[in-house]
């Protein structure tokens, strides 16, 4: 039974890279890979009733706190589930230090948008472009037009960071 948590911090980590890109591409965090992280966060726990129990009153808490914020504007939906899901098969101290990161992580990202507003405005990006080239004119574009960060990516950097810390 002991391979059972690096297994799934190993899934979560590959997990928490796919919600990164797809939040990159279309700003939206799917239902099923929140679902999935939950339940790879009590599968790690699946040995230890107790903290099992000590992690969904912590990941209760957390949504109830979040959903005030959400309520108030300040956090998107996708991002509360994600948030959510992940804190669920952790102890409070790795929710804590899922917050921590997540918060820098976005300020990091926050500051990248805003050196955004000083770089030229790209053309298109022809066919043949490079990948970086093509994210760049896209994030670009949505930027000038006020689209919301996306915050999952934070929120992925803050997940690898605390799986990394249980061990893999």
């Amino acid at each position: 039974m002991s391979w059972i948590a690096p297994t799934a911090s190993l899934l979560e980590i590959i997990l928490l890279l796919y919600v990164a890109t797809i939040d990159i591409a279309t700003r939206l965090i799917r239902n099923e890979i929140c679902l999935a992280l939950a339940l790879l966060g009590i599968a790690s726990q699946f040995a230890s009733p107790m903290q099992l129990a000590q992690s969904l009153i912590v990941a209760t808490i957390l949504f109830l706190l979040l959903l005030v914020i959400y309520q108030r504007r300040m956090i998107g939906g996708g991002d509360v589930k994600l948030l959510v899901a992940l804190s669920i098969g952790l102890p409070l101290v790795g929710v804590v230090q899922l917050l921590i990161v997540t918060a820098l992580a976005g300020g990091v990202l926050a500051l990248v948008h805003l050196i955004m507003r000083v770089l030229p405005q790209p053309r298109l990006a022809p066919a043949g472009s490079s990948f970086v080239r093509r994210v760049y004119a896209v994030e670009r574009w949505r930027h000038l037009r006020h689209a919301p960060l996306p915050y999952g990516v934070a929120i992925a950097c803050g997940g690898i960071v605390t799986a990394f810390s249980k061990g893999l």
